[in-house]
């Protein structure tokens, strides 16, 4: 299981790895950029469909407990 600590650190740091995560229904969410998320104690905050300016239309509330796997992304 994953913590808030490990997204935490993820999230914070330099230079930005992109990541995925996995949940246990079969979905993924991709984090580009640390701007992307929010990490709560029990949540990573995810913001989707983005607009030129880089605003998240909606979010992805993604339970800490759900994440199954975080994959690493390629850099751009």
């Amino acid at each position: 299981m994953f913590v808030a600590k490990h997204f935490k650190d993820l999230m914070e740091a330099r230079p930005f790895q992109p990541f995925k995560i996995h949940l246990s229904d079969g979905s993924t969410y991709e984090v580009p950029n640390h701007e992307a998320a929010f990490v709560t104690r029990n949540y990573l905050e995810i913001g989707l469909d983005p607009d030129s300016d880089k605003i998240p239309g909606r979010l992805a509330k993604c339970s800490l407990r759900q994440i199954t796997q975080v994959e690493e992304l390629p850099t751009a």
